[in-house]
């Protein structure tokens, strides 16, 4: 196409509906503008000579590859004129005083099925990509009413958005709610309970499912964020950036205004044509394939908090270890000189035991240190991809329980209404009762084939949500990274301390009685770390 620029006015109220019916099936989403490759198979479809439909395009004005929304309505009005046996040219379209004819082009869906961006079914975003989209925090904030705790407020913070809101449970959870509505056939996080469930509650129980709280609410906020079809709706920007007084009102009323994805969707009833012919069986496989991946993540998980815990535990450990040396160096009951022999050996030696406390306190912070290091970048990282994947789970279920149930369940429905239909036939009976049969006979093969794109839409999502797990099962170097860092740092930090820590017990060695003291050598104070697998 040359860039020949048609100086005709056309608007929107001078071409006919059917004309931003074409724009709307062939415009690039994303750009708001048509791909000249895509209009090349438009105008393959108006079955006229190669030469006049190389005319049409000399008319054109294509900057960078693309057309205009006007553009695209001169070409149409060019086709319509040309199907006429008009001669294609912009002094045609000058002197036409009536409203542009509407050209044949055949099903519009052909041309749907062949976006410019290529198959919507796949994703390209990266793992890096994903995580780029946004990181919000969540951070307790509570507050007191009275003398006792009435609620929890979280103060989140989105980096995309630059902005800081409070939000309580209550309004995470109308949140959820709607993303299920909205979203009824993606992976959407569950959140976690509201109370403990079962157990004894204590302040201190109390303080470790609040924490557990706030992490998990984190682990969700950042997936939903991140996720490719999430991120760019109203409702996540409503929740992360809405800081008036009633956010839940303002996010059901956002909700009311958009409807769900299959309604939105501007492929949604194509779904089937973009899909696979074996996509039950890939369905299938997808599914046993994801189902091993958490069971052994979660392996993992169990083995990361193991040793998380036993870190703290050894923080507790070298703590009460350095107090039992200060309580015995702390003992000032005088030794006999009958047992002694007067030899103060055990008093030096008390002395030196009341200091190393101050030694094994610190070897107690380091270990407590390590065991929050594998906690936060570890455990941490090990149960953001369980909580999605739990979400992929959930899915499959409610895509077989949900949209799939219903449509066989329409199917039933169907089957029973046209055998009444039948019996009422053969027995003869009223024309009213037949009129109201076959009213019901049409209604319900409309909610069938309603409920037939559902379920096409719901695999095509399935299928793309699929791929998504596929793209964070990446970050499992980024857990190996977070794992083998922190054991690096942990046993540096822990290695310096023994280390200074050695040279001090010389006064306890050497003692007159002639006991060797324990070999110090270089190497014992020196060792040297490997380089961290992956860099924090």
């Amino acid at each position: 196409m040359t860039a020949c620029v048609m100086e005709v006015v056309i608007n929107e109220g001078s071409v006919p509906p059917y004309y931003r019916e074409v724009y709307e099936a062939i415009c690039c989403k994303q750009e708001d503008h048509v791909q000249t490759d895509v209009f090349q198979r438009l105008l393959r479809k108006t079955d006229l000579p190669v030469a006049v439909q190389n005319q049409i395009a000399e008319h054109l004005d294509c900057k960078e590859g693309f057309l205009s929304k006007l553009t695209l309505y001169k070409a149409l009005a060019l086709i319509a004129l040309a199907q006429k046996g008009k001669h294609p040219s912009p002094k045609l379209l000058e002197n036409f005083t009536q409203e542009f004819p509407k050209p044949s082009l055949g099903d519009l869906q052909a041309l749907r099925m062949q976006p410019a961006s290529g198959n919507p079914l796949l994703l390209s975003q990266t793992l890096a990509e994903l995580l780029d989209i946004d990181t919000v925090q969540v951070e307790l904030i509570p507050e007191k009413k009275g003398l006792f705790l009435k609620h929890v407020e979280y103060e989140i913070t989105s980096q995309r958005f630059q902005a800081s809101v409070y939000r309580r449970y209550s309004d995470f959870d109308v949140f959820h709610e709607l993303l299920l509505h909205r979203f009824a056939y993606r992976m959407v996080p569950a959140l976690p309970p509201k109370r403990m469930l079962k157990g004894v509650l204590t302040s201190t129980t109390d303080r470790e499912f609040i924490e557990g709280r706030r992490r998990a609410l984190r682990r969700f906020i950042n997936l939903v964020a991140r996720h490719p079809f999430f991120s760019e709706d109203g409702l996540i920007k409503i929740f992360l950036t809405f800081s008036g007084s009633d956010v839940q009102n303002k996010l059901r009323e956002s909700f009311k205004t958009a409807g769900d994805e299959f309604m939105t969707c501007k492929i949604a009833t194509q779904a089937k044509e973009y899909l696979p012919g074996n996509i039950q069986a890939k369905f299938s496989s997808s599914r046993e394939m994801i189902r091993n991946i958490f069971n052994s993540f979660q392996k993992l998980r169990d083995r990361a908090e193991r040793m998380a815990v036993r870190s703290v535990e050894t923080a507790t450990d070298l703590l009460m270890f350095g107090r039992e040396l200060s309580s015995l160096g702390s003992d000032t009951m005088p030794v006999q000189t009958w047992a002694s022999t007067n030899n103060n050996t055990w008093g030096t030696m008390r002395q030196s035991l009341k200091g190393l406390s101050v030694e094994f306190a610190l070897l107690a912070d380091k270990a407590a240190q390590q065991g929050k290091r594998e906690e936060e970048d570890v455990v941490e990282k090990l149960n953001l991809f369980l909580d999605l994947l739990q979400s992929y789970k959930d899915l499959c279920e409610r895509h077989e329980k949900g949209v799939l149930h219903d449509h066989q369940r329409a199917l039933q429905k169907y089957s029973v209404i046209k055998r009444q239909m039948m019996s009422a036939t053969v027995q003869s009976k009223e024309q009213v009762s037949v009129d109201q049969l076959e009213s019901r006979i049409v209604q319900q093969e409309n909610a069938i084939v309603t409920m037939e794109l559902r379920n096409y839409f719901s695999l095509f999502c399935l299928h793309q949500e699929t791929q998504l797990i596929c793209t964070y099962l990446q970050i499992t170097a980024h857990i190996l990274g977070a794992f083998v860092n922190s054991q690096i740092q942990g046993h540096r930090e822990m290695s310096v301390v023994w280390n200074d820590l050695q040279p001090k017990l010389g006064c306890l060695f050497g003692a007159p009685n002639g006991m060797p003291s324990p070999p110090l050598t270089p190497q014992q104070g020196n060792w040297k770390p490997p380089n961290a697998f992956f860099p924090n």
